[in-house]
């Protein structure tokens, strides 16, 4: 099933974002991590869309979607939770499925808390973490920073797509199609003619201007619904003691805690195999 791209406005922001699945069908919101777009949920939605109606939207300062004017106050946790309200405003969600890469896992788990968007939590059934976690180990973050904040810029979109080939060969197992699209839905020209990875490089100003934004035990803690966690092995963003202690808090301390470990990746796995998406499915399935 093909999916339908669209544009809408969420707290004074254009955002856009793919559709796939009939209208009428229960709803997925399916959101993509710190440096990527909307784009990367293309398997796991059109694998759901029989089923669902999939919602992929590009965060602001990321592909599609405009770029923040005030970086500082904007690109940061409790901004992009109005966002998703605004989002399910607008889309007529009453209630769905959370899936959520790296950040948008983030964004998930604070919406699913209500600390910060009050009427979120009764409009989320349960929340799929792909590769996230309340904390995250730091040294990784600083790794991520770094590329993320000075984006290389190639002569050919062919040397773009080996850079990215490299930077995210922990995603794991891609088919040459997938990375082609991969490349093709992450890339901008600059004035020069050059191309460069599509986001707005001072979203990483979250981590200057908010440098606690990403410890959200307190978030996970308050979280009431059922949580798949899919861990990527090789991670170093996601460490083994934090899923361990994610089995005794928050939703892990009363059973509600799904943890899959993921072999052959780090962080974060793509969703484009069966295994994840057939365990995705699964899970949503179940909370229904």
């Amino acid at each position: 099933m093909k999916s339908q791209s669209h544009f809408i406005t969420c707290a004074g922001l254009e955002i856009h974002y793919t559709e796939w699945g009939a209208p009428n069908s229960p709803v997925v919101v399916a959101w993509h991590g710190l440096a990527r777009t909307g784009r990367d949920m293309d398997e796991l939605a059109e694998h759901l869309s029989p089923h669902y109606r999939v919602i992929c939207p590009d965060m602001i300062g990321r592909g599609l979607s405009h770029w923040s004017k005030r970086p500082e106050q904007e690109y940061c946790l409790a901004f992009y939770a109005r966002i998703a309200a605004h989002l399910f405003d607008q889309l007529g969600i009453d209630c769905a499925h959370w899936v959520g890469t790296s950040m948008g896992g983030a964004i998930g788990t604070v919406c699913g808390s209500g600390l910060f968007e009050s009427s979120m939590p009764a409009r989320i059934q349960s929340l799929t973490l792909n590769d996230n976690a309340p904390s995250l180990a730091a040294p990784a973050i600083a790794r991520i920073r770094e590329y993320a904040g000075s984006p290389p810029a190639f002569d050919t979109v062919r040397e773009l797509e080996a850079f990215f080939r490299l930077v995210y060969k922990p995603y794991g197992w891609l088919s040459d199609a997938q990375w082609r699209r991969l490349t093709e839905t992450s890339t901008r020209r600059l004035p020069d003619g050059r191309v460069t990875p599509h986001y707005d490089p001072a979203m990483v100003q979250q981590f200057a201007c908010h440098p606690t934004d990403y410890d959200i035990w307190h978030h996970y803690d308050a979280l009431k619904i059922p949580v798949l966690c899919l861990h990527g092995m090789d991670s170093d963003l996601v460490l083994d003691e934090t899923i361990e202690a994610m089995r005794h808090r928050g939703p892990g301390a009363v059973g509600r805690l799904q943890v899959l470990e993921v072999p052959g990746c780090g962080h974060a796995p793509a969703l484009n195999v069966p295994d994840q998406l057939n365990r995705v499915t699964a899970f949503i399935a179940a909370n229904s």
